[in-house]
């Protein structure tokens, strides 16, 4: 008798990664009925290698985000300067 607690376990036909029974896609590799759940051999491929432009390399920080973090702060800084103005007025 299984107790409580213990699932079937099914191996994924595409990547061999073990999971529990039931489930919809391989957790490892994405595999679903849709997608490829035959054979290994039918859904083997090869992937393609496409060249991205800029893939891999450290982002260069957008020069404008810079300049609208400083207008934000002196937008900021006015707004409690003016708070502070009017307070001391009264």
């Amino acid at each position: 008798m299984k107790q409580k607690g213990q699932a079937r376990e099914q191996e994924c036909p595409h990547c061999g990664a073990s999971f529990r029974a039931g489930r919809l896609a391989c957790p490892e590799c994405g595999s679903d009925a849709r997608t490829g759940w035959q054979d290994a051999e039918e859904i083997d491929y090869q992937a393609l290698d496409l060249e991205v432009p800029g893939y891999g390399e450290p982002a260069r920080p957008d020069p404008r985000a810079r300049r609208t973090r400083w207008i934000a702060f002196l937008v900021v800084a006015a707004m409690i300067g003016a708070l502070v103005f009017a307070i001391a007025r009264r």
